[in-house]
């Protein structure tokens, strides 16, 4: 099973940039993912989709991190605050690239989580569907939401 571990790695490691959005915050999310599916090596049932199983481990680890994260910049930012202290927004290197990533971000998640499994990994809508935890149709409906979204907006247009 760690053969088969890390021939994943680069496929896990895209899955939790696109959540994660930050390259710190995506390795410990595949650390994370990594260490819990060995853990859990028992539970995985030999003959189904590795991958998918794998980016469920890592997907329930982001979601968990985020909600810990929103409890605690909750604490934060009211004491931020209180005292007038504030941090500067993430700048990024190209105008296209933040007028893309910023036309993804605004995405509802579910969108945003449909076009990156099936689009950017290229997860099958089934697959796609097993990870997110809904029905197939579910997946499609999504990703036709946001790719309507993403034609629908002046940057992004002309690639969509």
């Amino acid at each position: 099973m760690r053969a088969e571990l890390t021939d994943e790695l680069p496929h896990l490691r895209r899955y939790a940039m696109s959540l994660a959005r930050q390259k710190d915050e995506a390795d410990d999310l595949v650390q994370e993912c990594l260490v819990k599916a060995l853990a859990a090596a028992d539970k995985f049932e030999p003959g189904t989709n590795l991958r998918a199983w794998l980016f469920t481990i890592l997907r329930n680890a982001f979601i968990n991190k985020t909600r810990d994260r929103a409890r605690a910049n909750a604490l934060t930012d009211g004491m931020a605050k209180l005292y007038g202290m504030s941090s500067p927004p993430a700048q990024h290197s190209t105008l296209e690239l933040r007028e893309t990533t910023a036309a993804i971000d605004r995405l509802p998640p579910s969108q945003r989580q449909a076009l990156i499994l099936v689009v950017h990994e290229g997860c099958s809508y089934q697959t796609a569907a097993k990870i997110m935890g809904t029905p197939t149709g579910t997946v499609r409906s999504r990703l036709s939401r946001a790719r309507e979204a993403l034609r629908a907006e002046p940057t992004c247009a002309a690639s969509a």
